[in-house]
Formats: structure tokens, C-alpha cells, sequence
């Protein structure tokens, strides 16, 4: 089931006195607040049955809107729900499609999808992906084709392994009937009465009451996972941990980084807004944001800066090895690791031809196609080098890649694990079109001490001459590598950061970098296939064996690439001190292990380790605008292993990370709150509620009229917003006492009572007309089993309810309350019960739309159509804090 409103995890939702849920199939369930009061009105002998009685009176919607076999509503999951207590409408929603209710009649009105086309009606029956499996993989027989020399099996073997992937698409996509950039993924309404709605690719919808779109806006391109209305504001989070506000009209107020991952949820509460990310932290921000506060409050925490930032330094150990399809032995696995890993935090490995072929190739392509990754020899590297690392006792595995041959994994010593998290993985092929794994690149992004450190292993293209084709390799791995966050990329952010406005258009050039470029740190390791240039194969082995590694270098490829700027721009790389590691016959130690064959490889540094950290040039030390500074203490090749023709490579960095004790920046931040005169006078002037007048307090309803309730907003600076709630109900009995009130919920009105519209805004020094109307005649229901049961009802004592008008400003969680006592008076018996009794929506609003009939006129105004009782007087106004931590009379 799913949850309804901002926030969409629960699967019950409680609006106009009743219970709505929605779950998978598309069904929705309303229980009746008839049967839920009187599941509580049992006794403490009866409590056994109370459980029984409100499951059986639920009302099956999805039935009452099918006639005839046809239905409308989409059989899609129910993803969210939404009460519009403005109009009396309940919103359900799909991924791609709303729907719109009647929440007094629960009468289905209308189906439409995200162009606010209506959708005809349709009986609709669940997709069966197996069924276009079958389909797309099927193949017609056709005679044999004749035998050709040029076209190999592993040629025959790519060509049936793309195809299979596209079917796997297309299925995928036959099989959800949905859009993955257009799926919806947050709703709510604001006070102004209109409905928000956010999608996968990052626009924002604005409908108004029946489902009328109204505009959209673009002001991110990453995906909308949450929306949190207040006032005349409009919050958005995003999966890239950026939160925007916005006004009533879709105008873009402020945009900052909030999370270094998705925001998931927001609630308001006090004068914040806060934020919950998805790895856990939640953060608050100011209501009045944007504002001077901002500026004031970020000045001060960066002139306290050095007062709660802490320097932590870990050892990162980083090895690279081209196995060449091999297994190794321990000894060679200890001469690697082991005997490196004493004082280091963080080991992460990456293998190269873990295991190679068109067979191997193929299977590793299917997997991926249908999400798996992974083989039995990647898993017994792995296993093999967690036992190196004594995995368990001094090391935890934290995250591991596999594509194809290519394998990276990551352990993290016992006392740093609790600062290790969020760890996410990406691949990046890059052979055979981009698509096949036997060259390409697999990463991990790692979160430490809150810095995001990015580990990618590679392997380019192979042979002397295709140095183009290896820098190209290094750029299609850098722009596309994208970790598998929920939906999309994340960006960095700064632990002290506070927000700041931003423009849509310099949003959309960050999100347009690359998430490696977004890391405060990232090291590329691999086999990188650069060669040596411009020498010979002994003249190549008798610098080797001088130690001559300056003057070899000056011939290395990929240092030459470097210094033009074609290749790993911005990185940096230790000095060598080791002899080329490759190409060597496997079990021959020594220097005259290197290739004498009829090849005769030329020797060469392919395997190589890089790194680029988060110092700029002119910033030397590690600080909060420099987090992560590293620098290499050791470099080396471990020439006496000889399992695979290639050796392998390790790198350990010494990291200094900047983080922030985030215990002593909240003391900061609260002796700022309590001691700055500036800070202290805005704070106060945030908890401002505009000052209303209501045109009574006490409403006799009669003779089935309208009632005008006139609430004036008499600042002539900010807007009012109000709402209208039931506190309860009572019935007058004949001796002229009333019965005990009985509680509501939330904002459910009495049968007999409409109140139009229930919530808005209110313009400054203007006045918001609301109709309060009563039915002398409504339907009273019984459900069993989701089958109603009902039938006319005549009031014949008269009835009482307390409304509440609660009214707010935009920056602040304090509101005035206003009580309203409103009586329906019976009429007295006359004339039998008509035939065709009333409807119970009055002609003010439309039979289909349910439009509030809700009307702005100046304060002057001289229409009053208040009925005045005279009787004892009930009403009262009251201030108090909508979390309950004030409270106190006007």
C-alpha cells in the first residue's frame, strides 16, 4: 500500500472524517468515519470484534467505478494520495496518471494523465512482461545461411548478444508502460488551493482544483522526490540533494545544496523546514528563507569555523593487477597486499582479465542487460583477498563492481568502518561498440568522514599504435560514469554549507558535469595500455636494467598525453621508481622474465595509478574549502610475483579530510541564535501572524440557505493563510441540552455541514468570503464487505459543530485560532419526505467540479448575509505554535 499527501511512505490516510488507502492493482478502500466511531464506541468485552467491524465496512472503490466491465481507473500501482480540503476532492495517483474523487460521494470524477487529457474508459488488465519476452525473442525459421570465413563466432556471439539486450528493452519498456523520465513522484497542495505534483525529470506540474494543468516549470533536471507546501511557499527536494523554494506562482526563490544524497522527505515544524536525506541525516532551514538571515547566519559560522572543524588522516592502500585470467597463490596475494596493510584504513583493489573469451563475454553482457553482475571467479578474488586482509577480524568488505574482466572491491579497517557509507557502484563498458565489458571501466563512490572519494578501475584499448583510442576510452569513463543512486546523480555537498539563492540556468550547467567531477577525491588504477614510443625492444630492456626509468619516461605515452592535456586532465600520478610492468612470462622471476618470445613486447608501464584530490592551486593545506588533500607515500610494483605477464601495482595515498563536528557547529549556531542582536530581531519578526477578523463567532443555519463567513485580513503587508477544521459535533436533545461533542477527524465536516472553500490565501487588506450550508435531508451509510447500504436520513433535532479557523503566516509555524459555533436548526414537521430529495451540494458549486465558490471582496464591503444568534456566546480566538509549544489567548 501507499502512502498519501508529502510524505509517502504510509498506506492509511485520514481526510474528511474517513480512511483512504490505496495499494497495488490500482485498488482503493474508503472506510467510513461512521464505522470507525463506532468500532471505538465499544465496550472493553466487545474490543475483539472492533477489528472485524471496520474491516468489513470498507467500500471497494475501484468496483463502484467500474459499470458494465468498464473502468476508467488505471490498474496501475497506487503510488500517492492527496485530500483536497478546499473542494472536498480526494486525488489518487498513479506513475503516469491521476485520478479524481468526490470525497463525500466517493463518486469517481475524472481519469487524465500528465497533459490533463481525460482518459476514455477502459477495462484494463495487469502487463505480463513474459508474454513480449516470448514475442521478441522469438525467430522465424529461414533456410541456412552460407558458411563466411570473416565472420567469427565471437562476432556471431556479439551481434546475438546485442540483439538480446535490445529485446530485453524493449520488453522492459512494453512491460511497465511507463516513461522513466515522466514518472510521478511527489504531490501536494498548496494554500492557495492548487495541487503540486513533481516527476523523474525534474519539472513541476501546478493543477488547479479539477485537474487542469496550469503550468509547468523546469528548475532542475534531477529527479522531484519530495514536495512540502507552507504559506505562500512552495518546497521542493530533489535526488541530487538540492532543495528549492518556490512561491504560489512557480517563481524559483532559492536553490541550495542541502544532502550529498537524495532528499527523501520534508516536514515543517517551529520556523524550519527539515529535511530528511536518504543515507539517514536530516537537516533544518529557515522558513523565511531567502532572507538577511541567511547572509548573517552563514558569516558568523565561517568566522567560527576553525572552532568545530576537525582534520582526520587515513591511509588509503590502492593496487592494480591484470591478472590475464589467472588465479593467484597466497603468497603472491600477501607479497601484494598483506604485507602493505598494517597501518592502512582503506584497501580497494582492482583486477583487469579476471576472465576473458567470447563465452565468458557474452554471459557477463547477458547479466547485465537483466541487472546481474558477478561470476565465480570474481567472487573467488574477492574471497581470496578478504582472507589476505584477515576479512572479519581487521577488515570489512565494504562494496565491490564486476563487468566482464574487469573487478573492483573495497575493504575498510575495523575503526574507520563507522565513518564508511554510501557506498555506490557504476560500469562503464567500452568495447565493441561501447556495449561489451572486455574493456571499459567499473567504480566505487565511497563516503568518508562525509567526503565522497571515487575509485574507478580501467581498462583501455590494447596495442602500440591506438593512443586516440585509449584517451577516448578515459573520456567516455569520466563523462558517463554514473553511480547507482536512486534515480540519478548526486552532488557534493559541504558540510557547513548554507544556502544560497541560484539561478535555473546555473543548475543546469552543474548537473551537467560529470559525477566525477563532483567528487572530493578520485583515483583512476588500471591497465591503461599506454606504451613506450620511439624505442626498441633491447634498448627498451638495457635502460630497464640501468634503472634508467627518467630517461624511459620521457618516451611513455601516456605521460606525453598528459603533458598535451588529451588525457586524465587535472590528475596526478607519483613518481616511478619500479621497472615496466609488462610484458613478462608467467613463473620466470627476475628482469629476463620480460617477453623474449617471437612478439618480443616492447616493456612498458600499463598499469598505473592517478589521482586528482580537492586542492586547488592556490591551496595547499586541507581545510573546509580544500576537504580532501592527499599525497602519495608510496609507489611500487611488486616485480617478484609472476602468476600473470603483467605485475601488479599498489599506490598507498596519505588523506587529510576536513569534516565538521557537527555536535559543536549546533552549540555554535545556538549562541549565534541566542546572542546576535540581528539574528534575534528576525528570528522575532519570523513569528509574525497576520491579523484577521472573522465577522462572527456563533451561525444559526436555517431553511437550507447560505451563510456568508467573512475572514479579513487587515495587515497591509504580507498575505494570511487559513484554514478551516471541524473540532466537532454535538445534537441539541429536547430538554435543550446538548449531547457530549463528539471529535472528528482531522478535517472531516458533519454530514449536514459544507464549508467552501475550507483553506486559502488572503491578499492584504482584503476579505475571503467562505459559504457555510446545511442539508435538512442526507445519506446515511452502511458498507459490508465494501457493498454500501443506504438511505435518506431526515434531521430532526438540531445539530451543532465547532469549526476552527486557524490562520497563519508564511514564515513561521504559529497560527491564531478562531472558534465558530454553527447550529442547524431542524425545521419544524411539516410536508412528507419528497421523493427526490435535495442534492447535497448546493448550487454554488458544480455538480462534476465541486469549484469552492469562495469569493475575495474589499474590507468595505456592506453584503453580510450572517444570521446572528443569540445565544450563549461559544466563540473565542487563540495564538499557539502548531507543534503545541505555545499557547495563549489573543
Amino acid at each position: 500500500m501507499h502512502g498519501f499527501g508529502a510524505f509517502d511512505t504510509s498506506l492509511s490516510w485520514r481526510s474528511f472524517g474517513e480512511i483512504w488507502s490505496g495499494s497495488e492493482g490500482g485498488i482503493i478502500k474508503a472506510w467510513p468515519w461512521d464505522a470507525i466511531a463506532k468500532s471505538l464506541s465499544l465496550t472493553q468485552e466487545e474490543k475483539h470484534i472492533a477489528a472485524l467491524l471496520v474491516e468489513r465496512a470498507y467500500v471497494d472503490l475501484r468496483n463502484h467505478a467500474t459499470v458494465g466491465n468498464m473502468c476508467s481507473l488505471p490498474s496501475a500501482d497506487v503510488k500517492h494520495m492527496l485530500a483536497d480540503h478546499c473542494r472536498a476532492k480526494v486525488w489518487s495517483l498513479t506513475s503516469m496518471t491521476f485520478a479524481l474523487w468526490d470525497a463525500r460521494t466517493r463518486d469517481l470524477l475524472k481519469v487524465f494523465g500528465m497533459d490533463s487529457q481525460v482518459e476514455s474508459a477502459r477495462l484494463e488488465t495487469p502487463v505480463m512482461p513474459e508474454q513480449f519476452i516470448e514475442e521478441e525473442i522469438k525467430v522465424k525459421p529461414t533456410k541456412k545461411d552460407k558458411p563466411q570465413g570473416s565472420f567469427t563466432f565471437f562476432q556471431k556471439s556479439r551481434n546475438a548478444l546485442m540483439g538480446a539486450a535490445d529485446a530485453v528493452r524493449r520488453v522492459a519498456t512494453k512491460g511497465t508502460l511507463v516513461e522513466d523520465n515522466r514518472r510521478t513522484e511527489a504531490v501536494a497542495q498548496a494554500m492557495d488551493g492548487t495541487i503540486w505534483s513533481g516527476c523523474t525529470n525534474g519539472s513541476i506540474i501546478m493543477w488547479d482544483g479539477n485537474g487542469k494543468k496550469l503550468q509547468e516549470f523546469q528548475h532542475h533536471i534531477s529527479s522531484v522526490q519530495c514536495i512540502e507546501t507552507f504559506g505562500e511557499r512552495v518546497w521542493v527536494g530533489y535526488a541530487s540533494g538540492t532543495i528549492q523554494v518556490m512561491d504560489v506562482e512557480g517563481n524559483l526563490l532559492a536553490g541550495w545544496t542541502g544532502h550529498s544524497c537524495p532528499v527523501i522527505k520534508m516536514a515543517i515544524g517551529g520556523s524550519y523546514i527539515f529535511t530528511l536525506a536518504h543515507h539517514g541525516g536530516i537537516r533544518g532551514w529557515p522558513l523565511t528563507s531567502p532572507s538577511p538571515l541567511d547572509d548573517i547566519l552563514r558569516t558568523e559560522l565561517a568566522n567560527r569555523e576553525l572552532s568545530y572543524t576537525r582534520l582526520e588522516n587515513i591511509q588509503i592502500m590502492v593496487g592494480t593487477w591484470n591478472v590475464a585470467q589467472e588465479k593467484a597463490s597466497f603468497d603472491s596475494l600477501w607479497c601484494w597486499l598483506g604485507s602493505a596493510s598494517s597501518d592502512v584504513g582503506l584497501v580497494v583493489v582492482g583486477l583487469q582479465e579476471v576472465e576473458m573469451g567470447a563465452g565468458a563475454l557474452a554471459i557477463a553482457a547477458a547479466k547485465e542487460s537483466v541487472g546481474l553482475e558477478g561470476s565465480t571467479n570474481g567472487q573467488w578474488w574477492i574471497d581470496n583477498i578478504g582472507k589476505t586482509l584477515d576479512e572479519g577480524i581487521s577488515f570489512h568488505r565494504v562494496g565491490s563492481r564486476q563487468l566482464a574482466g574487469l573487478l573492483i572491491a573495497a575493504w575498510a579497517r575495523n575503526d574507520l568502518k563507522p565513518h564508511v557509507g554510501d557506498v555506490d557502484a557504476a560500469a562503464v563498458p567500452c568495447g565493441f561498440g561501447r556495449a561489451i565489458g572486455n574493456k571499459g571501466g567499473v567504480g566505487l563512490r565511497i563516503r568518508v568522514h562525509d567526503r565522497r572519494i571515487c575509485f574507478v578501475n580501467n581498462h583501455f584499448a590494447a596495442h602500440l599504435e591506438n593512443v586516440s583510442r585509449r584517451n577516448a576510452d578515459f573520456d567516455h569513463i569520466y563523462r558517463t560514469m554514473t553511480f547507482n543512486k536512486p534515480h540519478g546523480s548526486t552532488a557534493s555537498a559541504r558540510s557547513v554549507q548554507l544556502h544560497k539563492a541560484v539561478s535555473p540556468s546555473e543548475n543546469q550547467t552543474d548537473e551537467d558535469r560529470p559525477e566525477l567531477a563532483e567528487a572530493d577525491m578520485v583515483v583512476f588504477l588500471g591497465d591503461f595500455n599506454y606504451r613506450l614510443n620511439g624505442i626498441t625492444y633491447d634498448e627498451a630492456r638495457d635502460m630497464v636494467s640501468q634503472r634508467s626509468f627518467d630517461w624511459l619516461r620521457e618516451r611513455d605515452q601516456l605521460r606525453v598525453e598528459m603533458k598535451a592535456g588529451n588525457v586524465f586532465q587535472g590528475m596526478r600520478e607519483g613518481a616511478i621508481r619500479f621497472p615496466p610492468t609488462y610484458k613478462f612470462q608467467r613463473h620466470q622471476p627476475g628482469l629476463s622474465g620480460y617477453d623474449s618470445g617471437e612478439k618480443k613486447r616492447i616493456p612498458a608501464w600499463c598499469d598505473r595509478i592517478l589521482y586528482r584530490d580537492s586542492r586547488s592551486v592556490s591551496i595547499a593545506g586541507c581545510s573546509l574549502e580544500s576537504p580532501v588533500v592527499a599525497a602519495i607515500t608510496s609507489y611500487e610494483a611488486c616485480m617478484d610475483v609472476t602468476d600473470s605477464d603483467h605485475k601488479p601495482v599498489r599506490c598507498t595515498f596519505s588523506v587529510d579530510i576536513a569534516r565538521v563536528d557537527e555536535m559543536t557547529r549546533r552549540q555554535e549556531y545556538g549562541k549565534i541564535i541566542e546572542s546576535d542582536k540581528k539574528v534575534c530581531c528576525f528570528l522575532q519578526e519570523s513569528h509574525f501572524v497576520p491579523d484577521t477578523i472573522i465577522s462572527t463567532n456563533n451561525i444559526i443555519l436555517e431553511n437550507s440557505e447560505d451563510v456568508v463567513l467573512r475572514i479579513t485580513n487587515n495587515c497591509e503587508t504580507s498575505k494570511a493563510a487559513f484554514e478551516i477544521l471541524c473540532e466537532g459535533q454535538s445534537t441539541r436533545k429536547q430538554d435543550g441540552t446538548k449531547s457530549e461533542i463528539l471529535p472528528r477527524a482531522s478535517c472531516g465536516f458533519a454530514l449536514w455541514l459544507e464549508v467552501q472553500p475550507s483553506l486559502g490565501l488572503i491578499e492584504p487588506g482584503e476579505t475571503m468570503e467562505v459559504t457555510v450550508h446545511h442539508e435538512d435531508f442526507f445519506t446515511q451509510e452502511e458498507f459490508v464487505d465494501g457493498v454500501m447500504q443506504n438511505w435518506w436520513c431526515e434531521a430532526t433535532t438540531d445539530m451543532e459543530a465547532v469549526l476552527l479557523v486557524n490562520v497563519t503566516g508564511s514564515t513561521s509555524t504559529e497560527i491564531i485560532t478562531h472558534r465558530i459555533n454553527v447550529r442547524h436548526c431542524c425545521p419544524a414537521p411539516s410536508a412528507p419526505l419528497p421523493l427526490n430529495p435535495p442534492s447535497i451540494t448546493d448550487a454554488h458549486i458544480d455538480a462534476v467540479s465541486g469549484e469552492a465558490s469562495g469569493r475575495r471582496c474589499s474590507k468595505n464591503s456592506q453584503s453580510n448575509h450572517l444570521q446572528r444568534s443569540d445565544f450563549t456566546h461559544f466563540g473565542s480566538s487563540e495564538v499557539h505554535d502548531l507543534c503545541g509549544t505555545r499557547n495563549m489567548e489573543k
